[in-house]
């Protein structure tokens, strides 16, 4: 039988404060909306505060990283005219909608998010549910750059508190999500339709690549946070290696992945691009060995043999950065030759890459140097060459495919003679095969660079060996 006596009991009315869900500084723009209580009155002791997670349990950015990124922000603002932002979070592609959201707040929460931010004023956060908020709001345990956190019900109440703080015939930039791939600004049109309407007088920009720009560059503290992501992806890698045996199934391979990346401290982003299958095989049939596969091709059941390839990419996220790896590994040591000799000119692109990844140097450069040692030897790529990396991958500037191939924003077109710049990061793609031998299999490898002088520091210290499954 349970002992009651040992449970804490509800405060009395004298000991307690009473928690509505409403906050106690909305306006009567907001007010005048009829929003209902999120729950019932309830009792928790007087003065008590959200528990708040150490940096040990997770990970989080200093106060002082979050001051640089506002004062950055705000001279953007007033060198645009802006009087304030609003940013329109959404979950695209891996939860990369977020990225914007999450630079200026520190939260990336996936059940949706939206926030408006002010020149002089503290930022507010529109973040879940009710019963995602009592006692208190969730994301008030886990960070302390943003205090003002409310349920959220739309873009509606966002304009009626700027209606309420005097914003109606202001200038309003808007933040929503763009990278290299998805080079439109995501916006729902619902809520663009909804924001014109309400508040009919306001002038509304675009803002988000403002973002984009300050994203590009990455502080040391962002840094030394994908450093420590980094390490958890040397450990991913070694649990690929070890899972790839004959008898394992790729799901079984790609699960092992996956629990070491979140056992380990990683958020559960389930970014993992793999494909498997024998690299002897029926010239009359095609296997997907250039590049790894998207879900829901992966993981299958097929049960990995002697003479096997797994060609992967992955992306480990810590503290919202995501650190990027591919690799290649061998299932059995009768690794053929002519894999073997596509794995060592793969090391030489990397090598000609951390060497180019120095300031001042162009991307053309860089991406030339890249490509010199497959060129030389005859070979083919998918990809071959950079993309630069952070809160979203990819970020601006990426370079994979042949000028004058693939989508313009990926191949480098008008972006040859732009430098590169100490501390911007990239994951690199290097996925070359030898069209002599077999078109349809070939090697990937990549490490995670940071621009430096002398040349880049690789985050990761992906083997310089092909992998060896079983091992």
């Amino acid at each position: 039988m349970t002992d009651l006596s040992t449970h804490q009991a509800t405060p009395s009315a004298e000991e307690a404060d009473y928690v509505t869900g409403i906050p106690d500084n909305l306006g009567p723009a907001v007010r005048s909306m009829g929003f209902l209580p999120p729950f019932p009155p309830h009792a928790i002791p007087r003065g008590a505060k959200p528990h708040q997670h150490s940096g040990d349990d997770f990970p989080r950015l200093s106060l002082t990283e979050r001051d640089r990124r506002w004062d950055g922000l705000r001279k953007r603002m007033l060198m645009r005219g802006v009087d304030v932002l609003i940013f329109l979070g959404n979950d695209i592609y891996w939860d990369m909608g977020l990225a914007n959201l999450r630079y200026v707040t520190s939260i990336g929460a996936k059940m949706g998010s939206h926030a408006l931010f002010f020149m002089d004023q503290e930022p507010v956060l529109y973040n879940a549910v009710a019963h995602m908020s009592r006692p208190f709001h969730q994301q008030a345990s886990l960070q302390d750059w943003v205090s003002d956190i409310r349920i959220g019900h739309g873009v509606a109440e966002l304009a009626a508190e700027l209606r309420d703080r005097g914003y109606a015939r202001s200038r309003i930039g808007l933040v929503g999500f763009s990278s290299t791939i998805q080079t439109v600004p995501t916006f729902l049109e619902g809520d663009l339709q909804d924001l014109r309407r309400l508040l009919p007088e306001a002038d509304m920009v675009d803002f988000s690549d403002a973002l984009q720009q300050m994203r590009m560059v990455k502080s040391e503290e962002e840094i030394d946070m994908m450093r420590r992501g980094a390490q958890i992806s040397r450990q991913v890698l070694d649990v690929l290696v070890a899972s790839a045996r004959p008898g394992a199934t790729e799901a079984e391979v790609y699960a092992d992945m996956v629990r070491t990346q979140i056992a380990l401290g990683a958020e559960p982003n389930i970014f993992n691009l793999l494909a498997s299958g024998p690299v002897d095989h029926p010239s009359d049939e095609l296997w997907h060995l250039l590049h790894g596969s998207d879900q829901p091709m992966v993981p299958s059941t097929r049960t990995l043999a002697e003479g096997d390839l797994i060609v992967t990419e992955w992306h480990t996220k810590l503290g919202g950065y995501l650190v990027h790896t591919e690799y290649t590994v061998h299932v059995g040591e009768n690794v053929p030759q002519q894999l073997r000799d596509i794995w060592e000119v793969s090391i030489e692109c990397l090598d000609a890459t951390r060497e180019a990844f120095r300031p001042g140097v162009t991307l053309r450069e860089a991406w030339e140097a890249t490509r010199a040692p497959a060129e030389r030897a005859g070979y083919d790529f998918v990809e071959l060459g950079f993309h630069a990396m952070g809160l979203a991958s990819p970020e601006f500037p990426t370079v994979i495919y042949r000028p004058g191939f693939g989508t313009p924003s990926l191949n480098g077109d008008k972006i040859g003679d732009l430098v590169l710049e100490e501390g911007m990061t990239f994951g690199n793609n290097i996925d070359l095969h030898d069209p002599s031998w077999k078109p349809d299999v070939g090697c990937m490898l990549s490490d995670f660079m940071v621009v430096r002088d002398g040349g880049a520091e690789l985050l990761v210290g992906t083997p310089r060996e092909i992998g060896i499954g079983g091992g």
